[in-house]
């Protein structure tokens, strides 16, 4: 049971960053990571889609941003690069949604649909 009731608080937590953070931009991977995160409520959405990791870092003009990368080997590879990039541009990269996240089960992005049955 304390485990489940450790991963209640995080999904208590998690809900408290997105209710904060619904305007932040977020990266993330692909179409399914974006309409997932739509359906939390968040409005800034940056979908790689393909296009150029340059090209997105670029396209970034707040001073800070989400990056929401899967947690396979692709996703850590493309976390890396854009927090890089993007830090060398003065864009402090928030991680605290994403640390959040993978405390939980979850491994994709596209799999936060599940955060509310997760603790069940």
């Amino acid at each position: 049971m304390k485990q489940v009731k450790g991963l209640k608080e995080i999904i208590e937590k998690i809900y408290r960053v997105i209710e904060k953070e619904k305007d932040t931009p977020i990266i993330v991977e692909g179409k399914k990571d974006q309409k997932a995160l739509v359906e939390l409520g968040f409005k800034r959405i940056i979908p790689l889609n393909g296009r150029s990791l340059y090209e997105v870092a670029e396209s970034v003009s707040t001073k800070r941003v989400i990056i929401l990368t899967d947690l396979d080997a692709k996703g850590k590879e493309l976390y890396s690069y854009l927090a890089k990039s993007l830090g060398t541009r003065g864009v402090y990269v928030d991680n605290k949604f994403r640390e959040l996240l993978f405390k939980t089960e979850l491994r994709t992005i596209a799999s936060t649909n599940q955060l509310g049955t997760s603790a069940e």
